[in-house]
């Protein structure tokens, strides 16, 4: 497990490094999920340890969330002059990320069926 927790936060810093160094307009924690991705990929499996991280991690994944949703209170005022793109970002960042998570059950759901 703490192998696991050791590569997570390296895929992690190294998002954050590709970031900084390119200058993308993206979290570095994004860059570094989409790495961990793209090793998994490669390596075609997902390892014991990994899979029981996240199994131990993934349950408590709102709590991650609360420090967000906290420095946005901070910005009301910013929020009431510019509400519509945020609402705007919001609807449409959902949309998305409901439309993937449907396009990627049904990915696994047909290579799992497979074996």
């Amino acid at each position: 497990m703490l192998y696991a927790v050791a590569a997570l936060l390296v895929m992690q810093l190294a998002g954050e490094w590709i970031v900084r160094v390119v200058g993308l307009p993206v979290p570095g924690a994004l860059v570094g999920l989409l790495l961990l991705f793209l090793a998994l990929l490669v390596l075609g499996r997902l390892p014991t340890g990994l899979r029981q991280t996240a199994d131990h991690v993934l349950p408590h994944l709102m709590f991650l969330f609360i420090p967000a949703v906290a420095g946005v209170t901070l910005h009301f005022e910013r929020l009431e002059q510019e509400w519509l793109p945020f609402v705007l970002a919001c609807t449409v960042g959902t949309a998305i990320t409901v439309a993937v998570t449907a396009a990627t059950f049904c990915w696994v759901l047909k290579r799992t069926q497979k074996d």
